[in-house]
Parts: C-alpha cells; sequence; structure tokens
C-alpha cells in the first residue's frame, strides 16, 4: 500500500539528524540543568546574531512569545492593536490575554499579509500597536507599516512564526519592528521536539523586561518585581534547536526550490501558485494555491489517497465565534473571506523528493 505524501515529514528529518540530536539531548541528561541553562543561552546568542539583533529572549511557545512581547510594550486592558484576521489565532488571542481589543484590517490577496495601505484607516486614538503577520513564510510589507508606526508612534511587533529565515529588503524578519515573536513548533522552518519559542529585540530595556515576565517576575532569585509567567523553554528543547539551528539556511533553500518545482508541474493548471513579492525572501513554511472550487478538490485529493492537502486557514479571526462580540460580519473584510474559501496548502518540508512533487502535483490537477 502507497501511503499518501504527508504535510509534513519529522521523521525522515529526524532519521538524518539522529546521532547528532542524542548526542545533544544526553547532553543535558548528563549535566541535569533542565531549566534557564547553558543550552538556551547558546540558542538565544546564536538567535540574536543571525537575525542581527541585540537580544533573544527563549520563552515557552510562539503564542507567549507574543504574549510576552505585547505585555513588554506596554500594550493595556482596552488598548486596541491592529493585525490581520488571516492567520492563526494565536495571533489575536496574545492580544486578548492582555484585554486589549483586535482590531482586524483586511489583507493584500497576493500575499495573504495584512494590507498595509488599510491600515492607516483602522488606527484610532485607542491604537497603540500594529501585529502583521509573516504568513507561510512571505515578509509583509514592513517600509510602509513602519513608516506608519513612527508617525503615529505605535509599537511594532512581528509575527514570524511562520518566516524564519524570510527576508524583506536584505534583512531577516523579526529585525524591522520592536519585537519579532517565533514558534518553535514541531512543524515549523526551524522546530523543536515540543513547544517553544523566542523574542528578539534591539532594546536592552525591553529585553530585561522579558526576561522577568518570562520568569515569575524575577530578576534576582525569590525576588518579585511584578507577577510574571512560567514561560521558559527548557534545555533539552534549546539543544534539539542548536542541532537543528545549523541547517537552517539549507533547508530553507530546499523550500524555495520545492516551491519552484511545484510552481513547474501546477504550470497551466488553473491554479494561482504562490509568488515571492519583490525585494523579499520568501521561506515557504506553507506552499499555498488558490482554486475557485477549494472544497471540492480537496475533497477530491482525500478520495484519491495520494496526497496530503490542508486549508490554513478556514474562518477567518473576525468570523469566528470567539471573537463574535467584536460584531464583524460577512462582507466586512472580503480579501480574507475570499482567501479562506479558495486556499490549499500542500506537502512542504526540506526532504520532499522531486518525484512527491511531481505526485501531488498530477493529484492536484486531477481533482481540477
Amino acid at each position: 500500500m502507497v501511503l499518501p505524501v504527508p504535510m509534513v515529514d519529522l521523521k525522515v528529518q529526524y532519521e538524518n539528524l539522529k546521532q547528532e540530536i542524542t548526542r545533544a539531548v544526553l547532553g543535558v541528561m548528563e549535566t541535569t540543568h533542565f531549566i534557564l541553562g547553558p543550552e538556551g543561552t547558546a540558542l538565544e546568542a546564536d538567535i540574536a546574531a543571525y537575525h542581527g539583533v541585540k537580544h533573544a529572549v527563549s520563552v515557552a511557545s510562539g503564542t507567549d512569545a507574543l504574549h510576552l512581547a505585547l505585555l513588554a510594550a506596554g500594550i493595556r486592558r482596552g488598548d486596541e492593536v491592529i493585525t490581520t484576521p488571516f492567520t492563526f489565532i494565536a495571533t489575536a488571542e496574545a492580544i486578548s490575554y492582555l484585554g486589549a481589543v483586535p482590531v482586524f484590517v483586511d489583507i493584500d490577496p497576493k500575499t495573504f499579509n495584512i494590507d498595509a495601505s488599510k491600515v492607516e484607516a483602522a488606527i484610532t486614538k485607542k491604537t497603540r500597536a500594529i501585529v502583521p503577520v509573516h504568513l507561510y513564510g512571505q515578509p509583509a510589507e514592513m517600509e510602509r507599516l513602519l513608516a506608519l508606526a513612527k508617525e503615529k508612534n505605535l509599537r511594532v511587533i512581528e509575527d514570524c512564526a511562520q518566516s524564519f529565515g524570510a527576508e524583506y529588503r536584505g534583512r531577516k524578519t523579526g529585525s524591522f519592528g520592536d519585537f519579532g515573536c517565533f514558534s518553535f513548533f514541531p512543524s515549523k522552518n526551524l522546530g523543536g521536539y515540543g513547544d517553544g519559542g523566542m523574542v528578539i529585540t534591539d532594546d536592552q530595556a525591553l529585553a530585561e523586561r522579558l526576561l522577568s515576565l518570562r520568569n515569575h517576575g524575577s530578576r534576582v532569585r525569590y525576588y518579585h518585581d511584578e507577577i510574571g509567567y512560567n514561560s521558559r523553554l527548557d534545555e533539552i528543547q534549546a539543544a534539539v534547536l542548536r542541532v537543528k539551528f545549523r541547517y537552517i539556511d539549507g533547508y530553507n533553500d530546499s523550500r524555495r526550490k520545492n516551491a519552484l518545482s511545484y510552481n513547474k508541474h501546477l504550470a497551466g493548471s488553473g491554479v494561482l501558485t504562490p509568488a515571492e513579492q519583490q525585494g523579499t525572501k520568501h521561506v515557504f513554511h506553507q506552499y499555498t494555491i488558490r482554486v475557485k472550487n477549494r472544497d471540492a478538490v480537496k475533497k477530491r485529493l482525500d478520495e484519491g489517497k495520494t496526497t496530503s492537502s490542508m486549508i490554513y486557514y478556514p474562518v477567518p479571526l473576525h468570523l469566528q465565534a470567539a471573537y463574535r462580540d467584536l460584531g464583524m460580519k460577512q462582507g466586512s473584510l472580503p480579501a480574507a473571506e475570499q482567501a479562506a474559501q479558495e486556499v490549499l496548502s500542500l506537502p512542504m518540508y526540506p526532504e520532499l523528493t522531486d518525484g512527491q512533487i511531481k505526485t501531488v502535483a498530477e493529484a492536484v490537477k486531477r481533482a481540477l
């Protein structure tokens, strides 16, 4: 029996790194130093240097990275934070945790990211920050967002959960705003073997606040300056991530190569394939096509059993039951709503073979 091409194959990557990861994990076990130790410190230094920033603070998850960054940025109850409706709910949840209000602005249908040209109209006296998401690994239009934030005195917190290593005009995503927030969920471009996250910043005072917030509001052991959180990346995860970090550029290059291969195999099929925007480096956390009769195509793909596929995301956040109290209705953000009806993500990971890509593309063309 031939198994369908999976969305992501973590097993093949593990087999390639098995000896290195085993040594790294056993090294942590030998030290018996499991929380806030040398592996985490070294990972923070590596990732700060990679992004060209001064500080990196590891935390327990990508959601925590956003939550603690917003808190350190001074976002409070009743503040408004502008973001995209077309993303995983964690982006908006982190805003809601603080009692702040997510203000959803429609997306650019070409990039799936927040439409920078529509942000200014959403700014009010209560607006305190903008949270752009570099969705699927495609950088958002940072130049325009940063200029607007400077003019209006707003914080910028980048959601880089899907964009580790992506670039906008020669700089890595996460290095533009007050904070860049990353997820190390196992399926991410740089993924651990459990939850994990990181926040990067060039601001020393903000970095010190994050260090306190992640560790029960404490800078000196058993002395607590504020009510903080327990959000620390453990040493085993840090050790695994340090191994995989050495290969991240190669992994991203392979994803980009795979995307070009998909584009070639799907050419002329009638689907809209993702395009890399000028001046950016897309790292294809997801390879997402647009299909007019998406639900029917996905149903046929599922029935064909030769490839996996996923919908990221079927319901934009402004129409989720969790945000019903915002009072937004169908038709209020048409570009995001249309994308939710048409997007379909195909298998994407560095070890994907051209044969597998051809199998997926042929299945898509049959399903059409």
